[in-house]
């Protein structure tokens, strides 16, 4: 049995070697994706006051005047508070072009305004298969989850094969588990050697335990990436309906309206502040007391959804994240929310997995485990590679010694009986 489980982690391990090496670096990086973000492209984040009289917009007065001066597109989500010393950043989707039925090219899907002048600071396309400073961020964070593999028509291809390699490292992290630890008769002698690191003694025994042993120390948490991993790329087609068959869920609100090809978008009934209005009496009649900090326009689902947060807490510095209110952008009709730490069982354990996944859930501490643990992920994949190499260099030795000797056998002459 163990064998066999071993030759089954080698090559599942092969598979996805190179993945979660890849997985693993940008991983690293990306747990500072916005810091590291500003700090390569302050010509497109810093905006310090021209003078200490200026006024800064509001960010209705921005969006409204982008949307104004470039009639093609449409601001889908926008903050709602300007930071000091900050430009305000929107993503933008195109609008239709009525002489052609098709939606503008825009060249672009984020744009950041200087919040004194309102002119247009800097524009690129998140997501742009790109090296520049510009755009380093976001490519290292579409590669994480990705691996840029192109789309095939609506299908996300590469969400979906991170995905699947996501689902067989949840696997062989349990085959890990079995083959790393002794059995139960030579589990008192040999616990302490399955966790211990022969650094001293160098080659192939020190990256032999630094595969096993490295491996068996983070398991836990190696296991909790590897779900989550999961829970990121295939939430609706596995995950969701798996947790449903153990916990009732609160019907998700995107799950509840088809969305609509893109050719047939319509224009919102109601402006952005009235949704905003809306949301914020819904907020008062629960009691928030936590200010509306984001807005969204989803034209496939034809729905806002309004973001609750303190001032600079969008990304939810710690614990399962922000609240989200969501209403009809045609009637303005209450949809439904998401409030993370309510609902069932199941809702909790899905909101919990992308805080976990980026140890939001934990702050800035758990920020930095995972960029370590990413570090970690990297190392497995090249031990474990290397490991198998050794091996196979080894067995390629041994069948060419076994030839030979086979040959030189078959050249004596036969034994005298």
């Amino acid at each position: 049995m163990r064998a066999w489980m071993t030759r089954l982690h080698r090559w599942a391990g092969l598979f996805m070697a190179a993945f979660l090496f890849v997985a693993g670096l940008t991983g690293a990086v990306i747990s500072w994706d916005h810091e590291i973000d500003e700090w390569l492209n302050p010509r497109l984040f810093d905006a310090p006051a021209p003078s200490p009289e200026a006024r800064k917009r509001t960010a209705l007065e921005l969006i409204e005047g982008l949307e104004a001066a470039d009639p093609r597109l449409r601001v889908a989500f926008a903050p709602l508070e300007v930071e000091d010393g900050h430009a305000l950043g929107v993503s933008v989707v195109p609008r239709i072009d009525p002489a052609t039925g098709k939606p503008h090219e825009l060249g672009f899907n984020q744009v950041t305004l200087d919040p004194y002048t309102g002119q247009v600071q800097g524009t690129r396309l998140w997501g742009a298969i790109s090296l520049s400073r510009e755009n380093l961020m976001p490519f290292l964070y579409k590669l994480h989850y990705s691996m840029h593999i192109p789309n095939v028509g609506a299908l996300e291809l590469g969400t979906w094969f991170m995905g699947m390699v996501s689902i067989v490292w949840v696997l062989d992290c349990i085959v890990a588990l079995y083959i790393s630890l002794p059995g139960a008769r030579a589990w008192r002698r040999s616990w302490r050697k399955s966790f211990g690191f022969r650094l001293r003694q160098g080659g192939h025994k020190r990256t032999f335990d630094l595969h096993r042993a490295g491996g068996l120390w983070v398991w836990g948490l190696l296991l909790i990436v590897a779900i989550t991993s999961v829970s990121m790329n295939l939430r609706r087609e596995v995950v969701r309906p798996l947790v449903e068959r153990l916990s009732t869920l609160t019907p998700d609100v995107f799950a509840l309206r088809a969305p609509v090809p893109m050719a047939r978008f319509v224009e919102p009934g109601i402006r952005r502040e009235e949704a905003l209005s809306l949301a914020r009496q819904e907020a008062d009649r629960r009691g928030w007391q936590t200010p509306a900090g984001a807005v969204f326009y989803s034209a496939p689902y034809r729905l806002y959804g309004v973001n609750f947060f303190e001032p600079g807490e969008d990304h939810a510095s710690w614990g399962l994240g922000n609240p989200w209110v969501y209403l009809d952008a045609q009637t303005g009709a209450y949809l439904g929310d998401r409030v993370p730490g309510t609902g069932t069982m199941g809702d909790l354990f899905l909101q919990a997995q992308l805080p976990l996944h980026t140890g939001r859930i934990a702050g800035t501490t758990g920020r930095i485990l995972m960029t370590a643990l990413g570090l970690v992920v990297a190392m497995l994949s090249v031990t474990g590679v290397m490991i198998w190499a050794r091996k196979r260099r080894a067995a390629l030795r041994a069948g060419h010694s076994g030839g030979a000797s086979q040959g030189a056998l078959a050249m004596r002459p036969p034994r005298p009986y």
